[in-house]
């Protein structure tokens, strides 16, 4: 079992987001790992375990070692790893178990995609059509948003959350996101901008709907032990949990409770804190009523609640559980992959102290909470400035 606190974050790096065609996914994966490896303080030859994520717009066959090919490096170890958006948070734990019994020394997760300009937006939504059951689900056509739709119908039929609570989502994102230079959409909106934009599919409007980007993130692990002779003080890995309930939305065995119980409840457990210990979240919200079913199953507030939580102010800056100070994936960007590792460059600049205008004074503690498929897979990290 892995020991709080062995594994740590030593470096992060990001790509312009939003609009950028003058990089390929490739350049994208490559710049975001320069930038990793530069701000960790290692070089590119140190790396000997490198995991990404297939593109959308260039798959290879084998894509990691492709992006080691790339960057003229020889990994001893070369993974492309795909469980959708909680990808990048599993991969966490997976390095993190790697490192600690001496498999390799430094990690690299690298995620990027230029969805915006490499596929467009069309051709990304029609991408997207088949993730159904290919028996029970995928010859009715429902695309992403109409599987997510389903779910948020549901919760909002049963728990009584208003279409103005679950819009406070985006309107929050943005507001964090207007104070973010990196991010994508920065112009203020309010609930009734959300709600009285265009209907995507009942219950969801556009603006609480992920846009399509460019982007392109990494992050660096390596041993706590080496990483306190790096560049920055290391974010220490605490806690990590998974859970993986189902594939296609016909097999869940509840569209309004998801594995965020379980996989919080092993990484609160694994760092030995409580949702109240938490300082800072980072909550993945392709959709805005994601959020705030997954606060509620995460424990940050009792069942039926979450909605409530958001329009009372609680996640904004200054409330008592700032949540996706970077923008979030509704108004930071949304490429697909990188959106659930953006939450963890996020989590490590606030305990870093290095967010300026969005920074969460004090913050020690930080979760980030990533999910893929339909709600199907949810990883749960917990990441603080020291050990417990």
């Amino acid at each position: 079992m892995l020991q709080s606190g062995e594994i740590a974050v030593a470096g992060i790096g990001e790509t312009p987001v939003g609009k950028v065609p003058e990089f390929t996914s490739i350049q994208l994966h490559a710049s975001a790992i320069i930038d990793a490896v530069r701000d960790a303080g290692v070089e590119l030859a140190d790396i000997d375990c490198l995991i990404t994520g297939n593109s959308r717009v260039q798959p290879y066959l084998y894509h990691a070692e492709m992006i080691a090919e790339y960057l003229g490096i020889t990994p001893t170890h070369c993974m492309t790893v795909n469980t959708g958006g909680s990808t990048t948070a599993s991969l966490v734990d997976v390095s993190a178990a790697m490192l600690e019994t001496g498999r390799c020394n430094v990690a690299v997760i690298a995620k990027a995609d230029n969805l915006a300009t490499g596929m467009g937006r069309s051709a990304t939504v029609e991408s997207m059509a088949s993730i159904g059951h290919p028996e029970f689900e995928s010859h009715t056509g429902p695309f992403i948003v109409a599987l997510y739709a389903l779910l948020a119908a549901r919760y909002m039929h049963e728990y009584d959350v208003t279409a103005e609570q679950l819009a406070t989502v985006a309107v929050v994102d943005r507001y964090h996101a207007s104070l973010n230079p990196a991010a994508q959409y920065r112009t203020a909106i309010s609930v009734a901008d959300v709600v009285g934009s265009r209907m995507i599919c009942d219950p969801l409007h556009l603006l609480e709907c992920a846009p399509v980007s460019d982007a392109g993130g990494a992050v660096v692990l390596t041993r706590a032990d080496r990483a306190r002779d790096l560049r920055h003080p290391p974010v220490l890995l605490l806690g990590a949990g998974e859970s993986h309930v189902f594939e296609h939305v016909s097999q869940a065995p509840s569209l309004t409770v998801t594995g965020a119980v379980e996989s919080g409840r092993a990484a609160f457990a694994a760092a030995g804190v409580t949702p109240a210990d938490i300082d800072v979240a980072m909550v993945y919200d392709a959709f805005s009523f994601i959020q705030c079913l997954q606060l509620e199953d995460l424990g940050f507030c009792a069942k039926g609640e979450g909605g409530a939580f958001v329009a009372d102010g609680h996640t904004r800056l200054g409330g008592s559980l700032p949540i996706n100070t970077h923008g979030g994936v509704l108004s930071h960007s949304h490429a697909g992959k990188p959106s659930s590792l953006f939450l963890i460059t996020e989590a490590v600049r606030q305990l870093r102290g290095d967010c300026d205008a969005r920074q969460v004074d004090g913050a020690d503690l930080a979760l980030v909470h990533a999910e893929g498929g339909i709600l199907a897979s949810h990883s749960t990290l917990v990441f603080g400035r020291r050990a417990p």
